[in-house]
């Protein structure tokens, strides 16, 4: 994923569709099996265009975590036609890598059972650890690499994309889906069919092993080096004990660091089949021109022999509290976890706005826990994580000097009980609806927000909730509310998490700080990527894209992306001043 989608995601995947909204979408299935959605909006000469695959981490297993997050960057490396200069030598070369990664990992086995047995220490792919072969065999893997990188054309689909006047071309990996999406001018609908199309039929795994490594980097940099990342993989392992939902998005370092090329031809072949796709336009186009096209282009896919397999693994009922304390170079922090149910169930839209009563600064926990008993600071907040197969509501307050995890831990319970005892007020009730609708109504205002959303919800379900969702919210009740919060935020589902501030660390950045936890962890994950970035040109179109968001994203989001854009400006300055000296 890239910068600034992660807030898109996030966006569309947790708020609730605008509650009188009728969106207008023309469904056809092609023939083998592939779903479009169209919507027309004439607006403006451009396209909002997308697809996503139904598969996301929730689909892996133990050996291959990670890996739907790792075809979401090998779709970008081109096909038999865009990415190579010649194909048959990018082929032989790509066969060479698979021999001596197999080679490789023929010493790795051998290195794993030496540390099974206790005669190595640390990491199989430590340098201290590498057998003289195995060194010999990383040679030649690079050289490969090295010819590797004489043959292809690096990004040559973005550059085919930004030469035709298309922009954010993108991509992004969750639990449930992997997403693909860009702008486009509305007289280039055809290129847009031939080359998502083309990568559907044709896709040729290029730098796989070298991309591998660059995920496995990935991972270093937004989970090892962060703060509080092991803490929150170890909390989210805790939390889950059943459905698949226990590992990272990214994978587990030893499954990133072993996946092959067979491996991914093969996951590809399930779930990249047309029969678990939908592809979804937004904007100005004919939809009789589009379905010709869709026929054309999309129907020459393959469907899959066989539908994807059925995730059947659904978390187990808990049954008693689990706790964690870790300490980080944090803020020091309270977490409150508790399972829901999964997207689209009845109970999720009560939930949804019972969090929405109790986050923001004019919620509950902002007025009890800040205002009144001073003791949390930033915006204690409270929201419902809705995946495809099960979710959470999760409370989270960071704690103010001078305070305990105790006291605040105390307090957030008192709120719930506050709330188990009687209903919402109807003048509250009717807020958090109201503030729900006009949320939503803006998010539908720009086409790039409705296909993420559309897109979305027709991975986890159907794209109709869209529409039915707003009429379900507006019938919940202030009991049903009150229902909810007794039948899931129990002693018995609660997981609590401490976050302790490491000694010898200082209190974080107070603009930070002040963001609702869920935002905070975003932004702090999206600030290491920029960070890390040493090309000005990949900063300015970071900067772009979060500007151009400003304008469309929900109040509160707005001090993130503001955050965001003066931090990606920070960076941008000091690298410019470092190449002017």
């Amino acid at each position: 994923m890239r910068i600034g989608l992660i807030i898109l995601s996030i966006l569309c995947s947790t708020f609730t569709p605008a509650l009188s909204q009728k969106v207008e979408v023309r469904e056809a299935t092609l023939s083998n099996g592939m779903k479009l959605l169209l919507v027309e909006r004439h607006e403006a000469p451009t396209i909002a265009c997308g697809w996503v695959a139904r598969v996301g981490s929730v689909n892996e297993r133990p050996g291959i975590t990670g890996i739907s997050h790792l075809f979401e960057h090998m779709m970008f490396k081109g096909t038999h036609a865009i990415g190579i200069k010649d194909f048959e030598k990018g082929m032989e070369i790509q066969k060479r890598q698979d021999e001596v990664r197999g080679q490789m990992e023929e010493e790795y086995s051998a290195l794993r059972e030496k540390l099974r047995l206790g005669e190595i220490s640390g990491n199989i792919y430590d340098p201290d650890n590498q057998t003289p072969r195995l060194k010999e065999l990383k040679a030649e893997l690079e050289k490969l690499y090295a010819e590797e990188k004489e043959v292809i054309i690096k990004d040559e689909m973005d550059q085919i994309y930004t030469r035709e006047g298309a922009s954010m071309l993108n991509a992004f990996t969750s639990e449930d889906q992997t997403v693909y999406i860009v702008n486009i001018p509305s007289n280039k609908l055809e290129l847009w069919f031939w080359m998502e199309s083309d990568r559907l039929i044709n896709p040729v795994f290029r730098e796989f092993y070298s991309e591998r490594d660059v995920v496995r980097e990935e991972r270093r940099m937004r989970v090892e080096s962060t703060p509080t990342g092991k803490l929150n993989e170890t909390f989210n392992a805790m939390f889950w004990q059943s459905a698949p939902y226990s590992w990272p998005v990214i994978g587990w370092a030893s499954d990133v660091e072993s996946i092959t090329r067979q491996q991914a031809e093969e996951y590809f072949d399930i779930y990249y089949a047309p029969n678990n796709l939908t592809a979804v336009l937004v904007g100005d186009f004919d939809p009789d021109q589009a379905l010709e096209l869709a026929e054309k282009y999309f129907s020459r896919i393959p469907r899959g022999p066989e539908p994807p397999p059925e995730m059947i693994t659904f978390e187990t009922e808990q049954e008693g509290e689990k706790r964690l304390v870790g300490e980080a170079e944090t803020n020091p922090t309270v977490i409150l976890r508790y399972h829901s149910p999964p997207f689209a169930h009845h109970d999720t839209y009560a939930l949804d706005l019972l969090s929405d009563a109790l986050s923001g600064r004019t919620g509950r926990l902002y007025k009890s826990l800040v205002e009144e008993q001073g003791l949390a600071v930033g915006e204690p907040a409270a929201y419902i994580s809705i995946n495809k197969y099960g979710g959470y509501f999760q409370l989270v307050a960071q704690v103010k000097e001078g305070k305990t995890p105790e006291e605040v831990e105390a307090a957030l319970l008192a709120e719930l009980e506050k709330v188990k005892a009687a209903p919402l007020e109807p003048r509250e009730l009717q807020k958090i609806k109201n503030q729900a609708m006009a949320n939503s109504f803006r998010r539908l205002q720009s086409n790039f927000y409705l296909l993420i959303q559309l897109l979305i919800y027709d991975s986890n379900w159907h794209w109709s909730y869209i529409n039915e969702a707003p009429q379900k919210t507006q019938a919940v009740t202030a009991e049903q509310i009150q229902q909810v919060s007794q039948r899931y935020l129990t002693k018995q589902n609660q997981n609590v998490a401490w976050y302790l501030r490491k000694e010898g660390t200082v209190p974080e950045d107070p603009v930070l700080a002040a963001l609702p936890p869920q935002v905070k962890a975003m932004v702090k994950q999206q600030l290491e990527q920029i960070n890390s970035i040493e090309d000005p040109s990949q900063l300015e179109q970071a900067l772009a894209q979060s500007q151009q968001m400003l304008s469309q994203v929900p109040q509160q989001m707005k001090p993130a992306v503001e955050y965001m854009i003066t931090k990606i400006q920070e960076r941008l300055d000091a690298l410019q001043e470092k190449g002017g000296n």
